[in-house]
């Protein structure tokens, strides 16, 4: 019986890169999944909050920021207390009606409309708390999906 050759040796040789050092592929990210992520609750949380701050930074001590559900068939204000999100498209607003009642608006991304408001602070002795970020819970991560 003849020797018959080993089959490896019809296909080419892979290169070596032994001598090039530390060499990595680089990471290119797909534009599908560039655009996907950039429609994720996180990203609208993300520019809610500095649109939100930066109208805080308008208001005087006395006033603190206020929401005005415009999508629904009445009037529907409340005290803004915390702006939450569940990726990949809940956002949640948080807060107290003027009767001190909890309310909490759980929406998709695609719904948001809201008018934020100027409203008189509730307790002024207590400095303003910014929305969407509370320092004693910044260590913490219950929910990687939540804030």
């Amino acid at each position: 019986m003849p020797d018959t050759p080993d089959p490896s040796s019809y296909f080419p040789k892979p290169p070596d890169f032994s001598g090039m050092g530390d060499f990595r592929i680089p990471n290119i990210k797909n534009a599908l999944v560039t655009n996907a992520e950039a429609n994720y609750a996180s990203e609208f949380h993300r520019r809610l909050v500095k649109r939100i701050a930066d109208f805080d930074a308008s208001l005087d001590s006395q006033h603190e920021v206020g929401i005005r559900l415009v999508s629904f068939g009445q009037t529907v204000i409340f005290h803004l207390e915390d702006l939450g999100y569940w990726n990949p498209s809940l956002i949640t607003f948080s807060g107290k009606t003027d009767a001190g009642d909890p309310v909490e608006l759980i929406q998709h991304v695609s719904q948001i409309s809201i008018l934020l408001m100027k409203l008189p602070r509730k307790d002024v002795s207590t400095p303003k708390r910014r929305i969407g970020f509370d320092p004693e819970e910044a260590g913490k991560d219950d929910d990687a999906d939540t804030k």
